[in-house]
């Protein structure tokens, strides 16, 4: 662990790439993973500019650990208009990933359409 006094933070962003838009109103779920399953730490919901108000997981509360966050996509597209009601390809979208650093900033965005979704580690 880092011996920084400035603990990082973990912060996403949504961008729907098939209206080419942020995409606004998409809830997202952050959950801790351990050996004993996962807890949920924070439920959030994208802005206009497609991010959430605050970081996803503030500063005081930043550690190194397993994370999940889970892009309620479906909801999100039926609400946008570009998906019906019942089954969706996709509906939710869970991104696992590592905190190694607990001094850095990490990013987790989300580019997503009603067929495809990508996301890498932003700045």
């Amino acid at each position: 662990m880092s011996t920084t006094t400035d603990p990082g933070y973990l912060t996403t962003h949504v961008l729907d790439t098939a209206r080419g838009c942020p995409a606004e109103g998409l809830p997202i779920h952050l959950y801790r993973l351990d050996a004993t399953g996962r807890t949920e730490l924070a439920v959030m919901q994208t802005n206009s500019d497609g991010r959430t108000n605050s970081p996803i997981l503030p500063k005081s509360d930043f550690a190194t650990g397993l994370y999940e966050l889970v892009f309620k996509a479906g909801d999100y597209l039926r609400t946008s208009g570009q998906a019906a009601e019942g089954l969706l390809f996709l509906d939710e979208v869970p991104i696992r990933f590592g905190i190694t650093d607990a001094s850095a900033h990490y990013h987790v965005p989300l580019l997503l359409s009603p067929f495809g979704y990508s996301t890498y580690r932003g700045s």
